[in-house]
């Protein structure tokens, strides 16, 4: 690739004159990383660092994008007319990439369905299902830091794409000349000549009504005096969690002044991610001061949700495994005592999920699904349930990154119907005088004490995804025969299909789609799991351990962690 031949082309062909401004002022160095690939486009859509360049979201890697996608529909699909909605969070150039982008769909011949402000990603996956269009684009890049900016498609199911439909709109990109081989109409122009349109506001009605729905105990916030925390991390959340709450009766919460309004700068955190205990940190000084029992953030696109609860004279925070199998274990039983579960539930979650869910779901005879990490594949499962018309059976779907669903009118984790069910969950155990934390532990005496960790490891630039693809293939080759002196039971290697039984070396099939990621089973229920990240150039690794006690089960996974970090760095 000629980096400065592209380079040159750009500093001469941009109209943008922020975009040109920024060329200009280029370093050797800035321009390398800015221009020596393409924004790949993958299940996740595209996601990077807002700027100049063929490595950067901006304007063009939009609408380029955005041609592809029209190109796919029309070949592909053979659709004629495409229609694609479209939502955007409150990201720096959210809603400019968003109009532009419509304004691509329009002058493609195809109809656009825009929000006229910003919304959650869960509500665009149920705007795409009601309003039957073909495909969906949600401008965010969910939760990482301020530079950053996405772009995610979806398809006319509602789900997130998969790897197949990927890689042929990605083919499709790469036949698009950024600069001559897109037309773009005004968005005023277009919005006046009926090919894009705002999205009807009873929609979001409809969307509020089906996810009150959703409750089990449909007056218990109403009975109960929970005291609430909510911050929305200056995202999208804000309205309609706030609103569904209301709703539902919740007389006692109170938002974070300081995260309450879109911010695309995140001033007050500078990882908007719930998974990070920094973001709460606002938040718990406010619940300290009003004695609150409940505290609960959303990432900026409103898809993932995390809590803390108090603890006497402090605040402890959950992880996605332990808040998805209080949920898990909460819907069950309470379905379970109404006689309203199913004759034959399902459950779905990732191979990375607690598989303390596993024996929950035992329990009340439950099927579990298990699947390739993300929830375009939960999304996936349930399509493939509706197929068979069984698409009742769906009790709950979640993922250990803090998504969640309760529900199959969204296609994707939702946050806004998990923040209900939260605090309804933690309404009814304070009406039988328990908290979160005590229903918890009752779970880890009766199941064991499952502990999990997630480790990223970053690999950026040039040189970065070569990097990681050689420790992948230096575990794959089955060298390492135990880890932290926990010996390896069974390797599955998702790339080539294969699980291997590390005693005696049988080898069988694996019937999930084919990703890079190895699984290995450990001794005493212990487990990791490997993969590259599809949004961000980070190997991710994940930990789980169990024992009978806390502490026990804290120490191995500390010794894991370390051998784990050692290997890769021998890598």
């Amino acid at each position: 690739m000629d980096i400065n031949r592209i380079y040159k082309k750009w500093l001469y062909a941009t109209a943008d004159l922020d975009l040109k401004n920024q060329l200009m002022l280029m370093t050797e160095a800035e321009i390398n990383d800015a221009f020596y690939q393409n924004l790949q486009f993958g299940t996740g859509g595209l996601r990077g660092i807002i700027g100049a360049g063929t490595n950067r979201m901006n304007i063009y890697t939009v609408n380029k994008a955005t041609q592809g996608l029209c190109d796919f529909l029309k070949k592909q699909k053979q659709v004629q007319v495409p229609s694609v909605a479209i939502a955007y969070d409150n990201r720096i150039k959210s809603e400019e990439f968003a109009r532009s982008a419509a304004g691509v769909i329009a002058a493609s011949g195809g109809e656009a369905y825009i929000f006229a402000e910003l919304m959650p990603t869960p509500i665009l996956s149920y705007a795409v299902r009601e309003l039957k269009c073909d495909a969906g684009i949600v401008i965010t890049a969910s939760h990482n830091p301020a530079q950053y900016n996405g772009y995610k498609v979806y398809g006319s199911d509602g789900c997130q794409i998969t790897l197949e439909m990927a890689e042929s709109i990605q083919k499709c990109i790469e036949q698009v000349n950024i600069f001559t081989d897109m037309e773009v109409i005004s968005f005023t122009k277009a919005l006046q000549s009926g090919a894009i349109h705002f999205v009807p506001q009873n929609l979001l009605t409809k969307y509020l009504e089906l996810v009150e729905q959703c409750s089990i105990n449909p007056k218990i916030l109403q009975e109960t005096d929970l005291k609430v925390i909510y911050t929305p991390l200056n995202g999208t959340g804000n309205k309609p969690v706030r609103e569904i709450l209301k709703r539902a009766g919740l007389k006692n919460l109170m938002v974070v002044p300081e995260q309450e309004q879109p911010d695309g700068y995140f001033t007050t955190c500078q990882k908007p991610n719930p998974e990070e205990p920094a973001v709460f940190k606002l938040a718990i000084e406010l619940a300290e001061r009003i004695d609150a029992d409940l505290l609960f953030a959303t990432d900026p696109d409103c898809d993932r949700i995390g809590i803390a609860v108090n603890n006497g004279r402090k605040y402890t925070l959950l992880t996605g495994n332990e808040t998805g199998c209080l949920l898990l274990n909460y819907i069950l039983s309470q379905k379970t005592t109404k006689n309203s579960l199913p004759q034959r539930p399902v459950i779905i979650k990732t191979i990375v999920t607690s598989k303390m869910a596993n024996l929950i779901a035992k329990e009340y005879g439950v099927r579990v699904i298990d699947t390739l990490t993300g929830f375009k594949y939960i999304g996936e499962q349930i399509g493939l349930l509706e197929q068979k018309q069984e698409e009742d059976n769906y009790v709950f779907g979640f993922e250990e990154s803090y998504g969640y669903l309760p529900e199959i009118f969204v296609r994707d984790k939702d946050a806004v119907s998990t923040s209900l069910l939260i605090c309804e969950m933690a309404a009814f155990y304070k009406s039988n005088k328990l908290t979160l934390l005590e229903e918890l532990k009752k779970l880890y005496e009766k199941y064991g004490y499952w502990k999990h960790k997630l480790i990223s490891f970053s690999f950026e630039g040039p040189l970065g995804m070569g990097k990681m693809q050689a420790i992948m293939n230096n575990f794959r080759n089955g060298s390492i025969t135990n880890y932290a002196g926990l010996g390896v039971l069974k390797t599955d290697d998702y790339l080539n299909s294969i699980t291997v039984n590390r005693e005696t070396l049988k080898k069988d099939s694996l019937f999930l789609p084919r990703s890079d990621v190895l699984l290995f089973l450990l001794e005493n229920d212990c487990e990791i799991v490997i993969r590259p990240s599809g949004t961000e150039p980070k190997l991710k690794c994940y930990l789980t351990v169990k024992s009978k006690g806390n502490d026990g089960a804290m120490q191995i996974l500390a010794a894991l962690e370390n051998d784990l970090i050692h290997k890769i760095e021998l890598c």
